[in-house]
């Protein structure tokens, strides 16, 4: 290879370890961003559980005055 060959091609190089070296800065940054949202997005699903349990739990007590496991056997 000629010298005037090797310049566009060391150019290309550099321009393609810029361009990995930013795509691999971006997916750490997306990385980082979807590790958030994954802690954020659990404790949503825990929180709507809660919630869901509480309604169920007040629903009843509107319907039948008690919860199940408060309900006295039938000898009482």
């Amino acid at each position: 290879m000629s010298t005037d060959n090797q310049q566009p091609l060391a150019e290309r190089i550099d321009e393609l370890e810029t361009r990995l070296a930013f795509q691999e800065d971006t997916l750490a940054q997306l990385n980082d961003v979807i590790t958030v949202q994954d802690a954020q997005i659990r404790a949503l699903v825990a929180r709507v559980k809660e919630m869901t349990e509480k309604y169920q739990d007040l629903s009843f007590e509107v319907q039948k005055g008690m919860k199940p496991d408060e309900e006295k056997p039938p000898h009482y």
